[in-house]
């Protein structure tokens, strides 16, 4: 009765303490979630400060302070503006997986290149800024460009698709209307047989017409004026009467 009560009592506590574990795993996990959402959020606030300073330095600060900030604002826009292109259409189109690698190896060397930006900004002396400014431009130029064509490229990609997917809506969709509008082939499919039917009952009156016309045309015609002509002898029954007195009347007499 004891080793039954201890071993009851050695599986409630390994049960509890299995509970228990799964409550810390879980509630680490969503501490790690939590607080990736809000490191996140951190960033996406931080970087939109840092693009409305830029902003506002490019109409504020004339000659190459206002220059820098411009370049560092368009290569930051384009960036950002294809990773939101990438991400949108990840879930219709798996191919784009491999842009979002490129994008992000891109990414790279736009962050080098704006850390060279940023300090280029506290440079104090113009001569050495205005001789650093176009090679950077160029890098920039070059970022941009391959980041733009992977966006246009994208797009292009997208509304194919939805065109393509377009077209075959539409058809099925005709088909389904030619489908609920049955009865106008019923009637046409029922008056199909019905004219087939005259046209072969005409036919075959038409036959008969013909074989009757025919067979009254060669069969000799009866009466007063048929085919036989009939004497007036014949006709009032007087011809054997007639024909004896004719042979009495060729007699000789005698005496």
């Amino acid at each position: 009765m004891m080793d039954a009560l201890g071993v009851l009592v050695l599986v409630i506590v390994m049960f509890g303490v299995a509970a228990l574990t799964m409550l810390v795993v879980g509630a680490v996990k969503a501490a790690r979630t939590v607080a990736a959402k809000v490191e996140h959020h951190e960033a996406n606030a931080r970087r939109a400060v840092e693009n409305a300073t830029l902003k506002a330095k490019t109409f504020t600060k004339p000659g190459s302070q206002g220059q820098l900030s411009s370049v560092r604002l368009s290569l930051r826009t384009s960036l950002d503006s294809t990773r939101k292109v990438l991400e949108g259409g990840l879930s219709q189109d798996g191919q784009l997986t491999e842009s979002l690698q490129l994008l992000t190896r891109l990414d790279a060397h736009a962050a080098e290149l704006d850390g060279e930006l940023r300090v280029l900004e506290r440079e104090p002396d113009q001569r050495r800024i205005a001789a650093k400014l176009p090679e950077l431009r160029e890098r920039a130029e070059r970022i941009t460009h391959s980041a733009e064509s992977m966006r246009w490229a994208a797009q292009d990609r997208m509304r194919r698709f939805a065109d393509d997917e377009l077209a075959r809506l539409s058809a099925e969709c005709e088909s389904e209307a030619g489908a609920l509008r049955h009865w106008d082939a019923a009637p046409a499919a029922d008056a199909a047989p019905a004219a087939s039917a005259s046209t072969s009952a005409g036919s075959a009156g038409s036959a008969a017409s013909d074989a009757h016309s025919a067979g009254a045309a060669g069969e000799p015609r009866k009466g007063v004026s048929g085919g036989t002509h009939l004497s007036a002898e014949e006709l009032l029954g007087l011809g054997e009467p007639l024909a004896r007195l004719a042979q009495r009347l060729r007699k000789p007499s005698v005496g």
